[in-house]
This record gives C-alpha cells, sequence and structure tokens, in this order.
C-alpha cells in the first residue's frame, strides 16, 4: 500500500503544513497542490464541496506527492466510507464530544475486527494499491475535532480510544464553546488559548498527533514551535481573496471593506 507521508512525518518529527480546500473545483485543487503543501484537505462540512465534486479533487490531487485528506460535515458513517473509497488517506471529523462518539467515528475508517467499515475501496485500491485492504487500518489518519464543552471536560476518554491517530481544533468553536468570540489565532491571556495549550498538552501526554487551523503564518509557526504536528493556514477561498485584495489596494488604495474570519 501507498504509505501515508504526512503521517511518517509527525512519526518522524517533522510538522505537516496542511491548505484547506473550500471551493468545488479541480482548477483550484490542482493549484493548491501544485504549490508545495504537504497535504490537503477537501472540506465538506464549511466548504462549498460534496461528493460528486470531491471524487474529482481527489483524483486531481493524486496527481502530485500531497497527501489528500477530507473534512466531513458530521460523524456520520456512511459519508466517512464513502470518502475514504474514493481514495482519502484522513478524515477530519467535527464535534466529536465523548468516548462513544470518538469510537464510533474511529472504527467507521476501520476493517473488521477493529471497526465496522464496509469493503469496497473502489478508489481505494487505485490510489493505495492492490494491498489497500491489509494496510489501511494503519495508514489512514483520523483527526477528531475538539471544539465542544462536553469534548473539553473528556479529554482523556477521547485521547484514549483505540485508533485515534490525532485530535484536531478549531478554534473557532472552541471560542464559542467556551463563551469567547469565534476566531482564529487566540491571543496569549485568551481563555481559548489557556486551553489550546491544555489541549496539546493532554494529546503529547497520550502521545497522539495534534493538529490545529490557523489564520495566518506567523501564528501558524508558532504553533508549530509549541510542538504542535499539523498546521493548516487559510484555505483556497482566503488565498484567492487576499490576493485579490492585495492588487486592488495597491492599484486602488485600501478598501474600508473588511474580509470575513473564515476557514
Amino acid at each position: 500500500m501507498r504509505k501515508n507521508k504526512i503521517k511518517q512525518m509527525m512519526m518522524d518529527g517533522k510538522p505537516v503544513l496542511n491548505g484547506w480546500l473550500q471551493i468545488p473545483s479541480t482548477v483550484s485543487a490542482e493549484v493548491m497542490a501544485h504549490e508545495g503543501w504537504d497535504s490537503l484537505t477537501v472540506d465538506m462540512q464549511h466548504g462549498l464541496i460534496d461528493y460528486s465534486s470531491a471524487l474529482p479533487m481527489m483524483q486531481t490531487i493524486s496527481t502530485t506527492e500531497v497527501t489528500p485528506l477530507a473534512r466531513v460535515n458530521w460523524n456520520e458513517p456512511g459519508q466517512i466510507m464513502k470518502i475514504l473509497d474514493a481514495g482519502c488517506y484522513g478524515i477530519i471529523c467535527p464535534m466529536v464530544s465523548n468516548k462513544k462518539e470518538t469510537e464510533n467515528f474511529v472504527q467507521a475508517c476501520m476493517y473488521p475486527p477493529h471497526g465496522y467499515r464496509s469493503f469496497g475501496p473502489v478508489r481505494g485500491f487505485l490510489y493505495g494499491g492492490s494491498d489497500y485492504p491489509k494496510y489501511a487500518n494503519d495508514e489512514i489518519l483520523k483527526f477528531a475535532m475538539i471544539e465542544t464543552k462536553e469534548s473539553l471536560e473528556n479529554l482523556d476518554e477521547i485521547m484514549t480510544t483505540p485508533g485515534l491517530s490525532g485530535i484536531y481544533i478549531g478554534p473557532a468553536d472552541l471560542s464559542i464553546a467556551i463563551g469567547e468570540e469565534p476566531g482564529f489565532d487566540k491571543p496569549e491571556g485568551t481563555k481559548a488559548y489557556s486551553e489550546i495549550c491544555r489541549i496539546l498538552e493532554a494529546a503529547k501526554k497520550h502521545n497522539i498527533f495534534a493538529a490545529i487551523h490557523n489564520g495566518s503564518t506567523e501564528y501558524a509557526l508558532k504553533m508549530i514551535d509549541k510542538g504542535f504536528d499539523l498546521v493548516t493556514v487559510g484555505s483556497d477561498h482566503r488565498s484567492i481573496s487576499s490576493g485579490a485584495k492585495t492588487i486592488i489596494n495597491e492599484m486602488k488604495g485600501p478598501s474600508k471593506k473588511e474580509g470575513s474570519e473564515i476557514y
């Protein structure tokens, strides 16, 4: 089976730079895939992407050395299994709050006897190789998003779930859960920043990977220095927006219109 490059990177202590795809387009996915990211995540939750768009985007990413990941829109076995069958090499699952939900997520990603994933990796064979079923349980990354009040109370039981690869922090929903304004790059001194540090410490204690979404390169580098294994910066949507804004500002002067804090 094709090795999961970013899993090996993280095991070797090398930070992973993850890109984010929200636009349902093979063209934007192709552009991003040729820019040097270690992995690209197809966002099926808050992006504009459904399965019929995600599949050709996975195919496009797979023409490069970039590792294809997906964030599903919910902890729903059918969607998780289907995008894995499409050749996805890692799942980011939102709103995981307790051990039972974590077990349901992880087991949907794994073939028996360790899970209940149904057999039929149509494109998994093409991308992963003929021995895909034998090694998929180990190679596929499984990230549970820590972003609810309940998950903050259940960190240890979530992180000790057999088969879980790591956790992924969604700072916006995490901030809402603890009564702060949603957003990224939470400054030191805020409750959200303290919780981020606590989550990271717990992940290190349980020897699982820790990932986080960031709004800027400066903050992402700071998170790498703190010990995060994978950092996401911006998205295809934000890259287009910021690039266009830079041109307009240089030609017309700064606009009063502010951009939105989005994935």
